[in-house]
């Protein structure tokens, strides 16, 4: 059998939670530099006299920087391999928000927050793709949103740290703190090795069958990959010998997404992430100000903000544990109708308790379909497009990111009354639901390369 059907029938390993854990935590603090910018907000409203249509334009700046990132890492990733890229993004992004406390007027944060998104979208579809070619067809679904869970880790940090710092330290410091994520790479580059599938679709077949026996015999138990590398090693120097698994690479194009074998899954999938993406930016970029513009002082602001934050938790582990059971397309319908439901009465909420209890189903039921998005995404693409397909289909969906925080703040800034900005996005949410529905197709416990 090739490596990649041994991968499949593969039982889950030590390895495969280590590089769970290691890849989530730059997911972590993926979301936790996205979260910061949200806080950070509203206290440039007042300190900068920004209108709500800057406010808007600084959110979107950020994921036109995603959709750039996106497009171009997972173009770069079928190229040169999954960690060299994720490696360099999380650099990248780390250092840049940094950057954005040293921010001295609007001009200068958003070109740090462009660079911010670069990174950050960078990472995202390329970070899933690792993880997924190292995980059997049976455990996928659950591994991939269990990884995607770590978001919730991060923008929960991201709440206490500007609960914390922003009021008694200034905002400049919650930036600082963000930059810190930079040092992670050296702890990456020790414990996660490339892909094997990537391996073997490059023909670098005695390094993919080295990394295979890694993961195989409990790679990284003695958290190094010290014994990969002396594996790869060794293998290099043996004679080379024909392999009836020795391919030759075939690029794809950007137009072969949209050839017969590959259209319906990219329009799937480019309408899927579009509105996912829509919701969610225009949703949580502005959920601080929308709450503070409703009467709330920034303190409670930001507390309600962390009660919502803890909802994405369990909603994460109950889309990890229906995805497996029932399926992607039932389960990702699901979170995405209790998305739109819970947005229209959020919209509508009066009282404190309205808020926290749909701001909670929101967020439980958003982050829910984030992490089944992320499992879907990968597992319609065979290896040598998988990269490419991803990032392109998160690239286009970040366009719905740059549309939502601007139509947010010119309803905002035209006085429309919050309940019809919500109502607005559960519309969006509907449309996703049909689109799951009519084009979506079920990839529970098929093999990754199966097409």
């Amino acid at each position: 059998m090739s490596i990649s059907q041994r991968i499949e029938n593969l039982p889950v390993k030590r390895f495969h939670y280590i590089l769970l854990i290691s890849a989530g935590l730059g997911w972590m603090f993926d979301s936790m530099d996205t979260g910061i910018i949200s806080f950070v907000l509203p206290v440039l409203m007042k300190t900068w006299g920004l209108t709500p249509e800057q406010v808007g334009n600084i959110g979107s700046v950020g994921l036109l920087g995603m959709a750039l990132g996106a497009i171009l890492s997972g173009s770069v990733a079928d190229r040169i391999g999954r960690k060299k890229v994720f490696a360099f993004t999380l650099v990248m992004y780390s250092l840049a928000t940094g950057l954005c406390g040293l921010a001295w007027s609007y001009s200068s944060l958003l070109f740090f927050r462009f660079l911010v998104g670069f990174g950050l979208g960078g990472q995202l579809p390329v970070a899933v793709t690792l993880v997924s070619e190292f995980t059997p067809a049976k455990h996928r679904g659950k591994f991939l949103v269990l990884l995607e869970s770590f978001w919730a880790i991060g923008w929960l940090l991201a709440s206490v740290i500007s609960y914390l710092i922003i009021p008694n330290y200034g905002w400049h410091i919650a930036f600082f703190i963000g930059a810190i994520p930079a040092l992670y790479v050296f702890y990456l580059w020790k414990y996660i090795p490339e892909s094997p599938r990537f391996l073997e679709e490059q023909g670098r077949i005695q390094e993919a069958e080295a990394v295979y026996r890694m993961v195989a015999g409990e790679a990284g138990s003695d958290g190094k990959n010290s014994r990969i590398d002396k594996e790869v090693k060794r293998e290099r120097e043996l004679p080379k010998q024909e392999t009836p698994n020795t391919k030759v690479l075939h690029r794809v194009t950007v137009a072969e997404l949209f050839s017969r074998k590959f259209l319906r899954r990219t329009v799937f999938l480019w309408l899927l992430w579009f509105g996912i993406v829509y919701s969610y930016y225009g949703i949580f970029t502005w959920l601080p100000s929308i709450l503070a513009l409703k009467g709330f002082s920034l303190t409670k602001s930001f507390s309600y903000v962390i009660i919502m934050t803890l909802a994405q938790i369990p909603g994460y582990f109950s889309a990890a544990f229906l995805v497996d059971r029932i399926g992607r397309k039932p389960t990702l319908a699901a979170f995405v109708l209790g998305t739109a439901m819970s947005a229209y009465f959020f919209g509508q909420g009066n009282s404190v308790t309205m808020i926290l209890v749909f701001g909670s189903l929101m967020s439980f039921f958003n982050l829910g379909a984030w992490g089944i998005l992320y499992t879907y995404t990968p597992e319609l693409y065979p290896t040598r497009a998988r990269g490419t397909g991803a990032g392109w289909a998160a690239g286009f969906g970040r366009i719905g990111g740059i549309l939502a925080p601007m139509v947010v703040g010119r309803m905002l800034g035209a006085e429309i009354p919050t309940e019809t900005v919500f109502l607005m996005f559960a519309g969006v949410l509907i449309l996703v639901v049909f689109n799951v529905l009519v084009l979506g197709e079920e990839t529970k416990g098929r093999p990754m390369d199966e097409l």
